[in-house]
Order: structure tokens, then sequence, then C-alpha cells
């Protein structure tokens, strides 16, 4: 099988809980969330970057810098829950079936996604047998985020499914002292964006109650504790997340040093 086809989403909401209409902050003279779209839009394997959001204003704003939207629920309570209630619309957009379509979901807080990621999570559904359900990128993380509650960890198994996703280090390293514990072992982390086939995506309401997702907040538990698969591909580096002022402050530092 060739390629699948693919589209872009991108949930983004005003009201966060933690850092309050982030999506519209100024990095470097633009809106985050214009940061986002436009480098997910420098990817060509897609057929369309679509912002999905619950605010009027943000359709608006991604109008006038060239992007499409759909209006979501206000209630939708991730990221994910939030594309799978417009999927198939996203799916119409891509141009195929809900089978072979590919949902790249790209947070609204990643000003610097690279784009050649998207386009390896394309590849990567391209050549996998059989097609899987979920992937997500990682890369092998640096000993000074493994105890950052705010940098997700990754716990891979030997053929690279994701065993667990956590704000803890995982795993322990049991009697070293945690500041050595990056010298026995690899800390994945997790880049934060997912490629869902279309028709797990149409599942996500029938999903059970997921507690693990609600105690870590990180929407992938769900698909884990449902007994979904989410394999992983490594890349290099992280794309920076912007959920605490402090991670703002480094952003607005690194559209600095880049000056883009």
């Amino acid at each position: 099988m060739g390629l699948m086809q693919s589209v872009v989403a991108v949930p983004a909401r005003l009201e966060s809980s933690r850092l309050p209409g982030k999506v519209l902050a100024d990095i470097g003279g633009k809106p985050m969330l214009q940061r986002v779209l436009e480098r997910c839009a420098e990817a060509t394997t897609p057929a369309a970057v679509v912002l999905c959001t619950d605010s009027q204003d943000l359709v608006d704003r991604a109008a006038a810098w060239g992007f499409a939207a759909l209006i979501t629920s206000v209630s939708c309570a991730s990221g994910s829950e939030r594309i799978a209630s417009v999927v198939d619309q996203l799916v119409a957009r891509a141009g195929g079936s809900s089978a072979d379509t590919l949902i790249i979901n790209v947070q609204g807080d990643q000003p610097f996604i690279d784009p050649q990621v998207i386009e390896a999570m394309a590849g990567e559904f391209a050549d996998r047998r059989p097609t899987p359900e979920v992937l997500t990128p990682v890369y092998r993380m640096g000993a000074d985020k493994v105890h950052n509650p705010n940098v997700v960890k990754t716990l891979l198994a030997a053929d690279g499914r994701a065993l667990y996703f956590s704000r803890s280090a995982v795993p322990h390293v049991r009697g070293v002292e945690p500041e050595h514990w990056h010298v026995h072992t690899t800390y994945w982390g997790h880049v934060g964006i997912y490629g869902y086939r279309a028709d797990v995506l149409q599942r996500w309401q029938q999903l059970p109650h997921s507690p693990l997702e609600q105690i870590e907040k990180l929407e992938q538990l769900r698909l884990i504790e449902a007994g979904i698969q989410i394999g992983t591909y490594p890349v290099e580096g992280e794309s920076l997340s912007v959920d605490t002022a402090d991670q703002l402050k480094e952003a607005r530092a690194i559209a600095a040093r880049l000056a883009v």
C-alpha cells in the first residue's frame, strides 16, 4: 500500500487551565497558534491542515492566516476527543475512507514543531504492516528533563510499543539516587503528536473511562488502558510544548535566537 491519505488536525482552545489564552501568546511577533499552523503547512504529505476548536475567535483568526477550521463542542476534555468529535469531516477533507485515512494530531502549543516529524509519521504508517492504529514519535531524553513532571516520559517495549506514558520518571532505578538514574537506562521523551488511523478516532467515544488518563492528565492513557497499541518511532530532539509560563519564556527566547 502507498501513502495513506492524511490530514493534520490541530486541536486548540483559549481556556487553557495552566496558561489561559496561551495559544494566542505572542512568540517573536506571531501568535503561538499561527506558528503551529504554519509549521504544519510546511509538511508536503498531508492533504490539509485543519484547526479544531470551540472558539469562533480562533476560527476567524485561522481564516485570516489562511487555514480551515472546524467548530467543536466546548465539552471536549482533550485534544484527541476534540478531533474525534469531527473525525468524519476530517476524513472527507483527506478524500479517503476512515480505514485508509491518517489523522495527525499536532497540539496547538508546539510552535516549533518540525515538519519533517510530520512527514516521518506519514512514512511510518505507509511502511508498517499491518497498518498501525496509533503512532507517536519519541526522543532520547537528557538528564535535565527526567524528573520534570511537565515533560512526558514514554516507557517502551523491546519492539518499540509504548507500554506507558507518565509525568514521573519510568522506570524507577532501585537502589540508585534519582539524579543518577539516567546513567543506568535510556529515558524516552514524548514529542506530543499522534498519528491516528481515522477508524480508531471514530471509536473514541466508546472507549471506557480511564482512571489513568484522569490521574496523569495524559489523554493517550485512555488508549493504553483500553488495550489499543501505540507504536513509536525515534526522532532527533524534542519539540517544545508550552504549558507553563517558564516554557513560554523559553519559546520566546528560541524565537529571538532563531529570528524567525
